[in-house]
């Protein structure tokens, strides 16, 4: 197969980035692999990194006051589809599913759009781009049961779940992590909760802090949280300071190996209310054996099997957040155990040559289709 990869970001990308590069590098010793990028972005400057990958600098410029921008990209991108006759073209967001089908040659590749959020799908550019999109992967089941209500229910529909390197996310000796919880003031029998999903909003980090800050003083006094990501704006600290949480939480920013940081954890949480999936982080921290605190929002529960591997809550209930945590802090001798379960499941169903089988099979089957 010949195939063209696409993504509009033009910095990190986030969990785009990471799928789109492991299906690059775990495809192309088999399939000739392009990947098309803006110029600068963390996926064009991975991607070159992969042998036997092709890389074109392609923008994908977005919005009605640049559209001299969207014409040249257009047709550069245009000469690229007709050059390389590819068999499919696998698209990932909404500003290169626009560009891709509108600079399609006249005998045009299939095209393949994966759903990676949580975003509503409606309105007449949905509906014009799902005329012409042949297959949609969602990756979580509640993104396809979203996705079979919408225009694009006459794609061929599939759930692929992501994947992870779980050789690279799998436990590691405890050196590194006791030296990150003696720095962070974590002894004795307190609890270090934590998160590598980030600290955007929408994750639901605030929500773990209102909650805990309701808890009695005795159990505030076990717990430290860390969440990993871009330090938080100046309101988001001041409200910290104003639970009165500045000594329990700690922000240790970007990391560019968040490992050590995981491996340090008793248990890990992403309590998402927008936007989410199916959550890289999440996976990220069950294959490093840690049982996870998970809000039931799209495709998170899918992570999980609740009271074996980690905990359940409903989206923004702070009094069920603060349950969740008591309960955590009182069942702190089965932790370990509970982590075992997690790095178990991770192996059985989060691996990266499930993810990447699954996919190339329903390459090979909307071809043979």
């Amino acid at each position: 197969m010949k195939l063209l990869f696409t993504n509009f970001h033009s910095g990190d990308g986030g969990g785009h980035t990471t799928y789109i590069r492991t299906l690059a590098a775990a495809l192309a010793s088999r399939h000739e692999i392009h990947v098309a990028a803006p110029p600068g972005s963390r996926l064009n400057h991975e991607a070159r990194a992969l042998p036997g990958v092709f890389v074109l600098d392609q923008p994908f410029p977005n919005g009605l006051g640049r559209w001299r921008a969207r014409r040249r990209a257009r047709s550069q991108l245009a000469d690229y589809l007709r050059t390389h006759a590819f068999d499919i073209v696998h698209v990932n967001g909404s500003a290169d599913h626009r560009l891709v089908l509108s600079a399609m040659p006249a005998s045009r590749p299939a095209v393949v759009w994966t759903k990676h959020n949580s975003k509503p799908v409606r309105g007449i550019g949905h509906w014009l781009r799902a005329r012409r999109t042949d297959q949609v992967i969602a990756v979580c089941d509640d993104t396809r049961r979203e996705l079979a209500t919408t225009a694009y229910r006459r794609c061929r529909l599939s759930t692929v779940h992501n994947g992870i390197d779980i050789e690279h996310w799998s436990p590691r000796p405890t050196g590194e992590a006791v030296g990150l919880r003696e720095r962070w003031g974590v002894d004795g029998d307190m609890l270090l909760l934590g998160s590598n999903a980030g600290t955007a909003a929408y994750k639901g980090w605030m929500d773990l802090l209102e909650a805990v800050a309701t808890l009695v003083p005795e159990l505030r006094h076990r717990l430290r949280i860390v969440i990993a990501g871009v330090p938080p704006k100046a309101a988001e600290r001041e409200r910290v300071a104003a639970l009165g949480l500045q000594d329990t939480v700690v922000f240790p920013g970007v990391l560019t190996d968040p490992r050590p940081m995981v491996a340090a954890l008793d248990a890990g949480f992403v309590l998402s209310y927008d936007v989410e999936t199916i959550s890289f982080a999440c996976r990220e921290m069950m294959a490093m054996g840690k049982p996870v605190l998970l809000s039931d929002y799209a495709g998170l529960p899918e992570n999980l099997e609740p009271g074996k591997d980690g905990w359940l809550v409903p989206v923004r209930d702070r009094a069920a957040i603060a349950a969740a945590v008591t309960s955590i802090l009182e069942q702190r001798a089965s932790l370990p155990a509970m982590g075992a379960a997690a790095r178990a499941h991770a192996e059985r169903d989060f691996g990266l040559p499930l993810f990447v089988q699954r996919t190339e099979a329903i390459y090979q089957a909307l071809l043979a289709g």
